[in-house]
């Protein structure tokens, strides 16, 4: 009785819904045209009642609602020519049966999908049907058993293809709409199914293959969705990294968004702390971020300065997320990230390269003790090969030029040569950074920056023989005499005295050149402290005299036999004088060294009898 009740209900809408829409009505004079716009919003509201009591009958189960109910009202939805109709009847249908009848109707409710008009906007209601399947699939494990058995997945994957092949006008967005919506619904039903993730990119990617770049706003703002769409779902950027098509579907970005996805690639890294392992996955990744570490073609946009920079410290970010234990791993990794750094010209050098050196000084130190090639191996991982592809990488910086980061850099090569007992190679690293010292750093206060941050990297070296060391030593204190200004030249002579004392077990102590370098300072100090009294300042000058006595007081401490209680007598009544001379003030910083005088008087032992003989 139920089915007999069905069956006069569906006909009961079949000939008003075919009489009551006429086409041609909807060309006519514009009162008839409101008119009929009036008669056809009734008649979907009447429908629509209809069908959401028809789904409320007790009976209609799901066999009557396959055997009876649905395919008799997709009759009427595709005889109805009326695009705006038929949207709105699979709408209905769609919203008003539960999700179990759609799932286990799957096939025959998407075969009517390619059938309507070619206008009907096929996404708006495909889109809330995948949606909704997927939610649906969330509820419970068996629920996804039954998604696994009709093999949902394949079925809307061939009648999306379908649809997009019978619209021959479909735009751009409404296609990729659709691949959202089933990449969606992939996620959440087979997360685990990284081939149905890559066959929805491939499918967008056949779609696209007449487009080279989008350039609608909306095709490209889903575009974005779709590459985002992974990334969110498994909050790692290697599983992205896998499926062979994101690279493909990034193509078809405009430059500018392009450049937008690499960063939210990149940031999906940091955020998510991941580390990329594997040199074919560095690869593929330096693949998808090429907009950010190479100018692409096409680009004419003027570049932004700050936006310029903050996407090169996020590729300089991302070079220390890249990181294989494995040496020979760790130096192909190296080696992909130089290659694409190479390609992409001299302005982004200054930003990358600093993170790519540390990365492979980190990976010098990991293998501190080995020396020499290993047999068999076709591209060892030894320091030496590291430290020859360093010296290129810090060339090429130089080149740009950027003479003072690539000094910096060639210290901090030679400080881990030194740790891997290669003197020739650090000898070589010192003799790059006097030749841009001398080439290239032209600036004086970028001087005196060079000339501690050398004096700072020779101190603590260890592995130069006598000759060597003197060769470097002696070079450094003459480019220290030779600064522009009298204040400079005394506090980078005075600071070389610390290459002539090094503690440690095997450190150097020649007291003798320590005092020679006191002494040269201390008439730099009063050289320029007569050329003060002419300028009318002698606070600069005074300030030098205190700096010396307190080089005096700790190599008098340290026990260097060619210091002595008479010269910091001797200083300390100089000092005193020219502040009188001047009549200057009490100077604070003085002040503070003669309590710290009295201070080692008064507390006693060896130390206090030490100063003892020193009268403040």
């Amino acid at each position: 009785m139920c089915h007999g009740a069905c069956d006069s209900f569906i006909l009961f809408g079949h000939p008003e819904l075919k009489t009551s829409i006429p086409i041609s009505g909807l060309q006519g004079p514009g009162r008839v045209r409101e008119k009929r716009e009036k008669e056809r919003s009734a008649l979907q509201e009447l429908v629509g009642k209809n069908l959401h009591v028809l789904s409320q009958i007790e009976g209609v189960d799901l066999e009557i609602y396959k055997e009876t109910v649905l395919p008799r009202v997709l009759e009427q939805v595709v005889n109805c020519k009326d695009d705006l109709s038929q949207y709105y009847l699979m709408d209905c249908i769609i919203q008003v049966f539960p999700d179990e009848y759609h799932l286990q109707t799957l096939e025959m409710l998407l075969a009517a999908f390619p059938q309507v008009q070619p206008t009907v906007d096929i996404k708006t209601v495909l889109s809330p049907l995948m949606d909704r399947l997927s939610k649906y699939a969330a509820s419970s494990a068996d629920v996804l058993t039954e998604f696994l058995q009709v093999e949902a997945f394949t079925k809307l994957s061939n009648a999306i293809e379908k649809v997009i092949e019978m619209q021959v006008d479909m735009p751009a967005v409404g296609a990729i709409t659709l691949y959202v919506s089933l990449l969606t619904f992939t996620l959440r039903v087979h997360p685990d199914r990284l081939d149905y993730v890559d066959q929805v990119l491939g499918a967008c990617v056949k779609k696209l293959s007449s487009i080279p770049k989008l350039e609608d706003r909306w095709a490209t703002k889903q575009l974005v969705a779709l590459l985002s769409a992974p990334l969110e779902k498994y909050n790692d950027t290697v599983t992205a990294l896998t499926l062979s098509n994101y690279p493909r579907v990034m193509d078809h970005l405009d430059n500018g968004t392009n450049k937008v996805m690499a960063m939210v690639i990149i940031e999906s890294i940091m955020k998510n702390n991941t580390c990329i392992s594997t040199a074919d996955k560095v690869e593929v990744l330096f693949e998808l971020i090429k907009g950010l570490i190479k100018d692409l073609d096409g680009a004419t946009d003027e570049l932004d300065e700050e936006d310029f920079k903050d996407e090169q410290n996020s590729v300089a970010k991302l070079i220390h997320m890249l990181y294989n234990n494995e040496p020979e791993e760790m130096l192909k990794i190296i080696c992909i990230v130089w290659k694409h750094t190479m390609a992409g010209g001299p302005k982004r050098l200054p930003f990358t390269v600093p993170s790519l050196v540390f990365s492979a000084l980190r990976l010098v130190r990991q293998m501190q003790g080995q020396e020499g090639d290993i047999v068999g191996e076709e591209v060892p991982a030894t320091p030496k090969k590291i430290f020859q592809l360093l010296s290129q990488m810090i060339e090429a910086l130089s080149a740009v030029p950027s003479p003072e980061l690539a000094l910096r850099l060639y210290l901090q090569c030679a400080k881990a040569a030194n740790g891997c007992d290669l003197e020739y190679v650090a000898y070589e690293f010192f003799t790059q950074v006097f030749v841009l010292y001398e080439e290239e750093i032209a600036n004086s206060k970028a001087q005196v920056t060079a000339i501690h941050l050398i004096i700072g990297a020779l101190q603590r070296m260890n592995v130069f023989n006598v000759e060597n060391r003197d060769t470097l030593t002696h070079k450094t204190t003459g480019y220290s005499a030779r600064l522009l200004k009298k204040p400079d030249q005394c506090r980078a002579v005075y600071a070389c005295s610390h290459l002539f004392w090094v503690d440690g077990q095997d450190g150097i102590r020649d007291g003798e050149r320590v005092l020679l370098c006191l002494k040269r300072a201390l008439r730099i100090a009063n050289a320029a402290q007569q050329m003060a009294s002419i300028a009318r300042d002698s606070s600069g000058p005074l300030t030098l005299f205190v700096e010396i006595l307190n080089k005096y007081l700790y190599y008098f401490e340290k026990g260097n036999k060619q210091i002595t209680a008479a010269a910091i007598q001797h200083l300390i009544e100089l000092i005193n004088t020219e502040m009188q001379s001047d009549s200057a003030t009490s100077d604070a910083f003085l002040a503070s060294t003669l309590r710290y005088i009295q201070f080692q008087k008064q507390r006693g032992g060896v130390m206090g009898a030490k100063f003892e003989s020193i009268k403040l």
